[in-house]
């Protein structure tokens, strides 16, 4: 698999965990039982950090080392097989994108862009409405991930992206594999037609990012 370009690879692990069914754990299994893998209940965030993981890594080992450097703002310690700071932890996509660590950004590439506020960092949030995203979705690689920008009435925590996911293709279809639930109610892994996701969300657009 390491002949694999990197965004096959992502997209190759997102596939391997369609069924999984949904983490309702309110802040994730993983970071409740302070560890790296948890892999039995998954929610769109831990699905993303996984794939990613387990792409860039060449063993099951390696990938829990790339985990303890992009989980987290700093990085993440372990001691005797217990995570000791997932306080550190990135808890807002906004803030995954902004790192650098989860891809470049390549939102740009949809067309135009809109402004939406992000009253948590006290500025604003380019993305892509979806129109655009519908519109420009040949710019889409395979293992892209696309993150859903949230209405902001909609806001609990002040989050402006509310989902995220990752981008399949096959037979030149576009899909989206992504964690479909919510914590109240479940749910499990799903890859669904991007286009027709795009149609029912209910979130504004979305930004998107590259393992190159």
């Amino acid at each position: 698999m390491s002949e694999m370009p990197i965004g096959a690879r992502v997209a190759y692990w997102a596939a391997h965990f369609i069924g999984t069914p949904y983490d309702r754990a309110p802040l994730g299994e993983y970071v409740t039982r302070k560890t790296i893998v948890a892999d039995e209940r998954v929610d769109c965030m831990y699905l993303v950090f996984r794939c990613v993981e387990l792409a860039l890594g060449n063993s099951a080992k390696e990938a829990e080392e790339i985990a303890l450097d992009k989980r987290f703002h700093t990085r993440g310690t372990v001691r005797d097989g217990i995570v000791l700071n997932y306080g550190d932890r990135f808890q807002y996509g906004e803030d995954m994108i902004d790192s650098g660590k989860w891809g470049r950004e390549v939102t740009s590439g949809l067309g135009q862009l809109r402004n939406v506020s992000d009253e948590r960092r006290k500025t604003t949030v380019k993305y892509a409405p979806a129109p655009a995203i519908a519109g420009g979705m040949s710019m889409l690689k395979e293992g892209d991930i696309i993150f859903f920008v949230k209405r902001p009435e909609k806001r609990i925590y002040g989050e402006v992206i509310g989902h995220m996911g990752i981008i399949k293709i096959e037979g030149g279809r576009i899909f989206l594999i992504h964690t479909a639930g919510t914590k109240k109610s479940g749910g499990k892994v799903r890859k669904v037609d991007l286009r027709q996701y795009l149609r029912k969300m209910p979130y504004l657009g979305a930004k998107v990012t590259r393992f190159e």
